[in-house]
């Protein structure tokens, strides 16, 4: 069970959070689902496809930083890019409409090609973003392991926990690179955990995020 809730504000930066705009999207990667919102009002409901376990979808609350077309086959006719601190991501059309409704991206959120060309004309740049979850995952699956390579909002929240114990010196940016494994070694070490550099499901509940 988890105990830990979002969105995780490691630092007063991360994530971008935009005051209410216009335009709003929310997305509810459990339902495969996007909402546009004008002034708070329901304006549209779009399937999408979402990232899969290994590759998740990024929680919390970002803006639409960047607008593109016709990036290659794969992005479909349309791109609007998100500002997530550890990585690119954006909402795209796609190759695959048969991957709509499942949990088969790399993270980021694809829609029919018809429907990404109708939001890309219709939501502004500087549009918030709000991606519903839990930074862990489904709270009735245990946590992914986290190594030094890892990009995500659960590194973020690995990375404050260790910062706030004094552990970590760096920026909490979601991304797991030597300073964040090495941080973690020693407090493994300090914790009489297996200082292996791999944040595991003991490493969790060390730290309180999950029980």
């Amino acid at each position: 069970m988890f105990l830990y809730s979002l969105p995780a504000n490691a630092e007063p930066a991360l994530p971008i959070h935009v005051n209410q705009t216009v335009y709003s999207i929310e997305i509810h990667p459990s339902r495969h689902q996007l909402i546009v919102r004008k002034q708070g009002k329901k304006i549209r409901v779009y399937p999408i496809a979402v990232g899969n376990p290994s590759t998740p979808t990024p929680i919390g609350d970002y803006q639409i930083i960047y607008k593109g077309k016709n990036w290659g086959p794969s992005f479909g006719p349309r791109w609007l890019g998100l500002n997530v601190p550890w990585g690119t991501y954006g909402i795209h059309g796609t190759n695959r409409p048969h991957s709509i409704g499942q949990h088969l991206s790399h993270g980021c959120i694809r829609m029919h090609n018809r429907d990404v060309i109708e939001l890309f004309d219709l939501v502004p740049l500087g549009s918030k973003v709000t991606i519903y979850g839990h930074v862990l995952g489904h709270p009735s699956h245990h946590p992914r392991d986290l190594a030094q390579g890892d990009v995500g909002g659960d590194v973020q929240l690995i990375q404050s926990r260790l910062k706030s114990a004094g552990y970590f010196k760096g920026t909490c940016d979601g991304k797991f690179r030597s300073s964040t494994t090495t941080a973690l070694k020693k407090y493994q070490r300090n914790h009489r955990l297996s200082p292996n550099g791999v944040v595991t499901k003991k490493v969790y509940e060390e730290m309180g995020l999950i029980e």
